[in-house]
């Protein structure tokens, strides 16, 4: 399959295979606009529709394009996104499409360099998960020590907690260093001030289809099809404020002040190639959590890298390299678990997946990791800068794809700039 419509690079994340969404402006749009990505060209929806091109899919009403948000398009269900898709491919790939031969690039496509992203869809709840048992190891160890890295619930259910979906932003909305509450020194009553010990986390994040009526769960089966797509996502966190605040009800303000996630939304068609077998799961979950399809292949093969930008440096260095494959709890088992107790989950709802570690030291995917919690300063590539934590004016950098045979399935870019915190004069 080769797009004919526009030019596509071997190596860029927007393949004929991809096909990802996202809400744009531009100068002469300045109205969002569901737009998917091709290449180096954003494909503007609502105009799509009004040359007839999806006029023949059964239970689609185009009006879902002319929303300034996915919901509504994330609302229907996946053999209409699927039968979409196919009509998307089909125009861009056929120089004799009918649609093709009544319309020029322009009338439909604006270069990317040229649009501005904004939030895919209007956040109703968020979900954080801690679905990655390399990752949860590690802290545990830090914290715990060998011995007691796991709580005893960790291998039977995926482990979560309610975010604060107001302050979930888009790649490139820069973010202020929260203050709070830390104790530095566990002898001593606690101090308030700016985080000293800000981290990433590399993750990523589905958006939620259609979901599921209050008091009706969804099994791991039903689960893949309300899943719409997936982003990059990096979940902030103040290590230091959320260390003495999360006893006993969990993360509070070291996490609440900010969540970025990248604008083009993946759908799990343009993943279907990429799935792998997830890691043995040992004890056996509960029957709930467990897959009765004919495919058991619960994982993903996407590459995950995250660099950063230190303020002393115009240039990115490397930090983590990671997978999606390494996640323990699958995106269907967590969704599964989210709605086993009558939960509904609703259009654009957001479930991230957890800080994704692998086995590799290269592979963990925060700095209270990389720097065994601020004790082994991290050297940034052949430069004189190390980092044990984030600091002011740093950019985080997160990217990730899939690849295939001569093409990719990529996310963008998700960014972010972390500025001083607010001085309050305390």
């Amino acid at each position: 399959m080769k797009c004919t419509f526009v030019d596509v690079a071997p190596d860029s994340d927007f393949s004929i295979h991809n096909l990802p969404y996202g809400i744009f402006t531009t100068a002469s749009l300045p109205n969002r606009q569901v737009g998917v990505a091709i290449g180096n060209h954003v494909l503007c929806m609502s105009a799509l529709a009004k040359t007839g091109l999806f006029s023949e899919i059964n239970g689609l009403d185009t009006s879902v394009f002319d929303s300034p948000q996915l919901n509504e398009y994330m609302s229907l269900n996946r053999t209409i996104w699927r039968s979409v898709r196919q009509s998307l491919q089909q125009f861009l790939c056929n120089d004799t499409h009918t649609v093709r031969k009544q319309i020029n690039v322009d009338d439909v496509a604006v270069p990317i360099k040229k649009v501005r992203m904004h939030m895919p869809a209007k956040i109703g709840d968020y979900t954080d998960f801690y679905a990655s048992r390399e990752h949860a190891t590690n802290v545990g160890v830090m914290f715990r020590g060998k011995d007691n890295a796991l709580m005893p619930n960790w291998t039977h259910l995926p482990v979560g907690y309610h975010g604060r979906a107001s302050s979930v932003v888009v790649s490139g909305t820069p973010l202020r260093r929260p203050n709070g509450q830390r104790r530095p020194n566990p002898d001593s009553p606690p101090v308030f001030g700016p985080s000293t010990r800000l981290d990433y986390e590399l993750e990523m994040a589905f958006f939620v289809g259609p979901g599921n009526s209050l008091g009706t769960p969804l099994s791991v089966d039903e689960a893949e099809d309300r899943i719409f797509g997936v982003v990059l996502m990096n979940d902030w966190s103040a290590r230091d404020i959320q260390a003495w605040e999360y006893v006993p009800l969990g993360p509070f303000l070291g996490k609440s002040f900010g969540t970025t996630v990248s604008p083009w939304v993946v759908t799990m068609d343009a993943l279907e190639p990429f799935r792998v077998m997830q890691p043995e799961q040992d004890p056996e979950p509960l029957p709930y959590l467990q897959c009765s399809s004919a495919d058991k292949r619960g994982g993903f093969d996407i590459n995950l890298n995250v660099h950063i930008k230190p303020y002393e440096s115009n240039e990115y260095f490397a930090l983590t390299r990671s997978n999606l494959k390494y996640m323990y709890w699958s995106l269907r088992q967590q969704l599964a678990h989210h709605t086993v107790n009558g939960c509904n989950m609703r259009p654009g709802d957001l479930c991230g997946t957890g800080t994704i570690s692998g086995l590799t030291e290269e592979s963990f995917g925060s700095m209270l990791e990389l720097s065994w919690s601020g004790k082994n300063p991290i050297k940034l590539g052949s430069s004189e800068i190390s980092r044990t934590f984030v600091e002011d004016n740093d950019t985080v950098r997160l990217t990730g794809y899939c690849q295939g045979e001569g093409y990719r399935v990529g996310f963008g870019e998700c960014t972010g700039t972390i500025l001083p915190a607010v001085d309050l004069g305390l």
